[in-house]
């Protein structure tokens, strides 16, 4: 089947155009990943559209959604509209397979947060099962799920492969392997980032993310958090373990590096960027892709209820959590909580922390 394509998460910001020129100059760039959620109630400047409408006619766009919210606990109009524009976007152009995140996001600011983290509940993975079902049903392209880089406990990122592999065992879903995402969890949680990757599925993995990304100074002094905020370039225990990665992952297609358009703003910058995409290159050239023999894939029927799958107990609890960790309420408090849903007691006081900070900054009124 070959070796994976090798491509970017497409960003509008004339900083990352500038940036990426001399790769599309050079036919570099076998495939783009656009978020095309983050353009629903924007219109698309002629050049992006032509960019995006050239790749998909040549089977070299792929789809990533940010807002959908596979979690949330109640179905609401919002996550109907978000699935009637994506209808739209694909009768627009065509993409080789849509994606989103792990995670739910209720807050009021949605389309400006990072969706929180869920534990392994046979509660928490039937809605998540019904909202990909959801997401399936309304393509005809194959639908994967990426995994979260912020946790609250050593336990869920352990069992984060698990979840996405019981996730998408119904529709044969697949995955996104972000391996910045991973090295966040490694360093939050002092756990090897191989030991992390080996509880995931690997023969599911069909895409993966590269990135870099920052360190929040520590509220406590005991360490720093490690965040994913893509404005940095990746990591070299990230590069080390990548020929690992890839050698395990037989489904695997694409391999994408991500980077905020606004964070490329200085020479300095544009050259570490197009540096970290040839290391990368060097690196997938340098394996033997012959023995990969990738699964096709056919779209199953799903019996989806007419009515969405809803639980007013689990909503509950995640509207409190949202708003304690709005509130920035004790510590303490949130933790000795009586959560049927979140095991809070298992919580790192530091990522507790770390949350109140991430919602308080998309939230701030």
């Amino acid at each position: 089947m070959g070796k994976p394509l090798l491509g970017l998460s497409m960003m509008a910001e004339a900083e990352f155009v500038s940036a990426v020129l001399p790769l599309l100059q050079s036919n570099s760039v076998e495939v783009f990943e656009w978020s095309f959620d983050t353009f629903y109630n924007a219109e698309e400047p002629g050049w992006l559209s032509d960019l995006l409408n050239f790749y998909a006619g040549n089977n070299r766009l792929i789809g990533h959604g940010v807002y959908y919210s596979l979690f949330d606990a109640l179905w609401n109009e919002r996550q109907e509209i978000w699935l009637g524009k994506l209808r739209d976007e694909l009768r627009k152009r065509k993409y080789n397979h849509i994606t989103e995140h792990f995670g739910f996001m209720n807050t009021e600011n949605f389309h400006e947060g990072v969706p929180l983290p869920v534990s392994l509940h046979s509660k928490t993975l039937e809605i998540g099962k019904d909202r990909l079902h959801r997401l399936q049903d309304a393509v005809q392209v194959p639908v994967g799920i990426e995994n979260l880089a912020f946790s609250f406990s050593l336990d869920d990122v352990m069992e984060q492969g698990l979840f996405l592999d019981k996730l998408t065992e119904d529709s044969d879903g697949f995955l996104i392997l972000d391996l910045h995402n991973i090295y966040c969890q490694a360093c939050n949680f002092k756990v090897g980032m191989e030991d992390i990757i080996k509880l995931y599925p690997l023969n599911k993995i069909k895409e993966i993310h590269l990135s870099g990304g920052s360190w929040q100074e520590s509220i406590y002094g005991k360490k720093p958090i490690r965040r994913d905020t893509h404005d940095d370039i990746i990591p070299e225990e990230i590069l080390s373990i990548l020929p690992f990665v890839l050698s395990q992952c037989k489904n695997l297609e694409y391999v994408i590096i991500e980077r905020l358009g606004h964070t490329i703003d200085t020479e300095e910058k544009r050259s570490d960027f197009l540096d970290d995409f040839r290391k990368v290159k060097m690196i997938i050239d340098s394996m033997d892709w012959k023995i990969f023999d990738r699964n096709s894939w056919i779209k199953k029927e799903i019996k989806i209820s007419k009515k969405p799958l809803e639980d007013k107990g689990l909503y509950d609890e995640q509207t409190l959590l949202t708003k304690l960790l709005f509130d920035h309420v004790n510590v303490e408090s949130i933790k000795n909580h009586e959560f049927h849903y979140f095991k809070t007691k298992d919580w790192d006081p530091e990522m507790i922390l770390t949350a109140q900070n991430i919602i308080k900054k998309w939230n701030p009124y």
